[in-house]
Formats: structure tokens, C-alpha cells, sequence
């Protein structure tokens, strides 16, 4: 399956030099990782984080960009910026930027598009509501955003992708889908790709559960056949914590 990628969404927690103070209490434990490891901060920790992490296994994710590459769009950051400054990743399409900030499938397409223009790797996130689980259509919910996100993406530009699957109703509650719920539709992700693309693209992508992933539940996930790696929330910010779930991703 995909390649192992740990990523850890800070969202809007920490100041430069707490940043820098977390990433270098990260730094020495996650040195000898076996996975990708990556560090999704604030905006304005970017370059402080950059610093933090030069010389290190660690690669710097925004947690949003704009779709256009300049203009009058006050308060937004290109994906131009982000890669000029030295970001490897940018999170996009989060249930918090759905629900609180007006993103749409629609948005998320252009912000994935966006990205990929600007040689960013694009973690896509895809996910169901309470309700739509109790309707049974998970499924058809991840199967629609990821669709729509990945429309004119080629087979070439799939390898910037990077999907979190996150169940909107398992973030920051405590409450974590089971590792075969999250299997179940990471594989069910998988094989929407597969449709979309071909089956060799499909098992190349790397597909995150994200959803109160923690130490304590980390390793049972990424055991899953399906799970190729985790965002992380809040145990993102403890370095300890954040250095367990990385060694379990093996």
C-alpha cells in the first residue's frame, strides 16, 4: 500500500517559539523514523517551523492555501507562497474548514488543484458526519468528495495526493472509529480510486486515518491493512505522544 506518512495538524495552537520549542523536543525522537514525518502548523509558525526542522527528518505542511496565485483576496495565502518559503505539504478540505469556514467540495477541488500546481502535496481530507453515518452512507459521502477533489487530477499528479480520512463525528470528541470501521473506509477510498485511475495507483496512494488517533490507539490502527499512515490532532502538540504514534507506523 502507500508509503507511511505521519502527520500531526497543530490547527490553531502554538506561537513561534512554542513551535519551535515542540519541534525540537520532537526532532530526537522521531530521528529514526520509518515514515514520512510531518509538522502541520499555523500560518504564522511557518518559519519558525522551517527553521526548526532544517537538517531534519520533518517536512512542514500548511493547514489551508488560496486557489489563486496572487490578487485581492485579503487575509489569504497562495500555495505559490507556501512553496516559496520552503512548505512541502498543505492540509486541505478539514471538516473544521467545512464546517466553520464555508469550504465546499467545490473549494476543496480548486485548493487541491492549486496546490498541485504549485508543487505542494495536497493532504486531502474526506469524512461523514454523525448523521450520515446513522444513515448508512459513508460510503457515498467519501466516495463524492474524493471524486470531486480529484477531478482533473492526473495518474501523474495522484502521487502529490495524500488522503486523511476523517469522520467528522471521531475529531477532538474522544470518540475514535474502530480500526475496522477505519479500514473499511480507507479500502473503500482505495477501491473509489482504483475506478477513478487503476488499481497500481490506488494501492500507490497513501490513505491517513485521522480521527482521534492517539498513543493509545495508534498502533491497533495503523496494523490495519488499509491504513497507510495518520493526521494527527491533539496528540500532535505532546512530542511524546506525537513520537509514540510515529514509531508505531512501521
Amino acid at each position: 500500500m502507500g508509503k507511511y506518512v505521519i502527520a500531526g495538524n497543530w490547527k490553531m495552537n502554538k506561537t513561534p517559539a512554542e513551535a519551535t520549542a515542540l519541534i525540537e523536543a520532537i526532532k530526537p525522537l522521531v530521528k529514526d523514523a520509518a515514515c514520512d514525518v510531518v509538522v502541520g502548523v499555523p500560518f504564522i509558525d511557518i518559519p519558525a517551523a522551517l527553521e526548526a526542522t532544517k537538517g531534519s527528518n520533518i517536512g512542514v505542511a500548511a493547514q489551508n492555501c488560496y486557489w489563486e496565485k496572487s490578487g485581492a483576496f485579503t487575509g489569504e495565502i497562495s500555495a505559490d507562497m507556501l512553496r516559496e518559503m520552503g512548505v512541502k505539504y498543505v492540509i486541505l478540505g478539514h471538516s473544521e474548514r467545512r464546517t466553520y469556514f464555508g469550504d465546499t467540495d467545490a473549494t476543496v477541488a480548486k485548493r487541491v488543484r492549486g496546490a498541485i500546481d504549485a508543487g505542494l502535496t495536497a493532504i486531502l481530507c474526506v469524512g461523514e458526519y454523525l448523521e450520515q453515518r446513522e444513515q448508512g452512507i459513508t460510503a457515498e459521502i467519501c466516495a463524492m468528495q474524493t471524486k470531486i477533489a480529484l477531478e482533473g487530477v492526473s495518474e501523474e499528479e495522484l502521487k502529490q495526493i495524500i488522503i486523511a480520512y476523517e469522520p467528522v463525528w471521531a475529531i477532538g470528541t474522544g470518540k475514535t472509529a474502530t480500526a475496522e470501521q477505519a479500514n473499511e473506509v480507507c479500502a473503500q477510498i482505495r477501491d473509489v480510486i482504483a475506478g477513478l485511475y487503476n488499481q497500481a495507483a490506488a494501492d500507490a496512494v497513501t490513505i491517513q486515518y485521522g480521527g482521534s488517533m492517539n498513543a493509545g490507539n495508534a498502533a491497533q490502527l495503523l496494523a490495519m491493512s488499509d491504513v497507510d499512515g495518520g493526521l494527527i490532532g491533539g496528540a500532535s502538540l505532546k512530542a511524546e505522544d506525537f513520537a509514540t504514534i510515529v514509531a508505531a507506523a512501521k
